[in-house]
């Protein structure tokens, strides 16, 4: 597998479940990285993340991909699908033969290429959802866990509750969240979790997404770290008391072009706005909440509606558009070819790139921390 201590090319992106790339756009941008392939089964969304990745091929159906003819990445990143563990679904949960449960397929591509740095998106129902594992052929656990190994009740009582993990009893069951930590510290990775709603990013909408991050247990005690946090610049050379003392400034990083437009939304977030007549005439109660994502995003909103007499109003695809603070025509291009569905389908399941930059960053700087 590529070094990633060594400086000559950007780090390589794996990039599962796309959809339109706003995770990539993220990951990107944060890290100075490039994406070199993607795996998207919808062919319609597909076509969006071709447009914008030219030389990124898709390997297609992550169920049928043969990993040993892949190349390898330096960072994984992937929202495997929420529809069963959404809280609007019918929280069928986190098993074998459910959509969700395509995650085991995230996790076998964990195993086989082994990256540096993962990166996970969901939403919230993670949290809560159950989950179902299967048991290995083979695997006992009366054997794996013998009764010497069984704390005493005195040391369980002042064990730490994690109400978002692990069940030991049918009324308190293994949750998603739980399994997807679970497996990736089978796996040999150290991960944290972070729950954000964009509205912290100064988006008009809550949509509060779990993020989590890992890394494998010798890269979170390895210095090379400093690769992966490029956006700290290189070690300097002061003497300086500040950890961040060094030859650039802390916020230097490289920015492939395809990302500029998020250094700008992100120095603008926390900008006092106040709306004006215009924003209180057409948004009412919500034109502050317009006004701010205005500023951030540097565009006007578009129509909130279509209007249709026979259907009734309907959401405009290019508002959602920009409610997901993505550049215009990112996914309504008609070069594209989907229809309005097909693009309300696509935004609707995507990753609002300034989001999940904060989060990416926030955990980041928190391991980092850490090790300071």
């Amino acid at each position: 597998m590529h070094d990633p201590t060594h400086h000559d090319r950007p780090l390589r992106v794996g990039s599962l479940f796309s959809g339109y790339g706003g995770l990539d756009l993220a990951i990107e941008h944060t890290l100075g990285a490039e994406t070199i392939w993607f795996s998207e089964i919808n062919e319609p969304v597909a076509r969006i993340f071709a447009q914008h990745w030219p030389d990124a091929p898709n390997l297609g159906d992550i169920t049928t991909i043969n990993w040993q003819a892949v190349d390898p990445v330096d960072v994984l990143c992937g929202g495997f699908p929420c529809q069963d563990v959404s809280t609007v679904g019918k929280r069928a949960g986190l098993a074998p033969g459910t959509r969700s449960g395509l995650w085991s397929y995230m996790a076998a591509t964990i195993e086989a290429l082994r990256p540096r740095l993962v990166v996970i998106e969901n939403v919230r129902g993670l949290l809560s959802s159950p989950a179902l594992r299967a048991q290995a052929e083979g695997d006992d656990d009366a054997h794996r866990n013998p009764d010497d190994a069984t704390p005493d009740p005195a040391t369980l009582r002042n064990l730490e509750s994690d109400p978002w993990g692990l069940g030991d009893s049918a009324t308190r069951p293994l949750r998603a969240a739980g399994a997807v930590l679970g497996d990736l510290a089978d796996l040999g990775m150290d991960a944290q979790w972070l729950g954000l709603p964009a509205s912290l990013v100064g988006a008009p909408h809550t949509r509060f997404r779990i993020f989590i991050l890992a890394q494998p247990h010798s890269a979170v005690q390895d210095s090379a770290r400093d690769r992966l946090d490029t956006w700290r610049g290189e070690p300097g050379s002061s003497t300086s008391a500040s950890r961040h003392d060094r030859t650039v400034p802390s916020d230097h990083r490289p920015r492939p072009s395809r990302t500029a437009w998020l250094a700008q939304q992100e120095h603008r977030i926390g900008d006092p706005v106040e709306p004006d007549p215009r924003h209180l005439h057409c948004w009412g109660r919500y034109a502050a909440a317009v006004a701010r994502w205005e500023h951030i995003t540097g565009r006007e909103a578009p129509a909130p509606a279509l209007l249709n007499d026979d259907a009734g109003p309907r959401p405009a695809p290019e508002f959602v558009e920009w409610l997901m603070g993505l550049p215009a025509a990112w996914v309504t291009d008609s070069g594209h070819g989907l229809t309005q569905n097909q693009q309300i389908t696509a935004l609707g399941n995507g990753v609002l790139p300034l989001h999940a930059t904060r989060a990416i960053q926030s955990m980041m700087d928190s391991q980092a921390g850490r090790m300071n």
